[in-house]
């Protein structure tokens, strides 16, 4: 199964830490981060990469070029303004070339099982599934509902500090969901897209992983990730 990896985001919140290169492109201990995300994915034998990119896009394909040092196929999506992420994901679909594909931010790294995702998917007819992930403060976040393995309710706002699940922003999808976004049109997959599924009776299905999980959209979390690689908590096999 191939993967679109988000790469295109300007990283904003990460500037006074990170201000020459992308956010995915962030230094940890001499590799890319997203060096990392590739060997997390091919670990679980995906292979088949296409990066949506934005802002100094040329930086990433520089580096990693066709993939091929990896052992990976990778291609590459540019957008030429700011689409958003369901928007990057349907400039992507031209590089595609399976029905069923996955999607990653690629400024975060989940210890996920993917193939419970995928099976979810495949098995019980889903227009999309994704993982959730348990924290202990929601408010933070926009919140997921679940019944049974069936989002109900997603990316909702709580004032209440209290346990719950969120977005853990790794998706399983097909083609036929990026009919209704128009090409080149700016959308967001979290705030439009995923909600319009829901208000129309799309089945989106999730299923909920507590593996190692971080974000680096922020300087703490990223310099976080580094002292994590630092001391094995993530070795660099992985």
């Amino acid at each position: 199964m191939q993967a679109i990896l988000l790469a295109g985001g300007l990283g904003t919140r990460l500037r006074k830490a990170v201000s020459d290169r992308p956010k995915p492109m962030a230094d940890v201990c001499g590799r890319p981060f997203m060096e990392y995300l590739l060997m997390e994915l091919k670990s679980h034998g995906i292979s088949e990469i296409v990066m949506a990119v934005g802002y100094k896009g040329n930086m990433v394909e520089d580096y990693f070029g066709d993939g091929s040092r990896w052992g990976l196929g990778i291609a590459y999506s540019y957008e030429e303004t700011p689409l958003g992420t369901a928007g990057a994901i349907r400039n992507a679909q031209g590089h595609l070339t399976e029905n069923d594909f996955l999607v990653l931010n690629a400024d975060t790294f989940y210890r996920a099982v993917y193939g419970d995702v995928i099976t979810l998917f495949q098995q019980d007819d889903y227009d999309m599934t994704l993982v959730l992930r348990e924290v202990s403060d929601i408010s933070r976040y926009g919140s997921v509902r679940v019944e049974g393995s069936r989002v109900s309710g997603f990316n909702e706002k709580e004032d209440v500090a209290r346990p719950g699940l969120i977005n853990g922003g790794i998706y399983v999808m097909n083609k036929e969901v990026l009919s209704d976004i128009p090409l080149g049109v700016k959308c967001s997959l979290e705030h439009e897209m995923i909600p319009a599924m829901l208000e129309t009776g799309k089945k989106i299905g999730a299923v909920v992983n507590n593996g190692y999980f971080i974000d680096i959209g922020v300087p703490e979390d990223y310099y976080r990730f580094i002292r994590d690689v630092e001391s094995g908590v993530i070795t660099r096999e992985d």
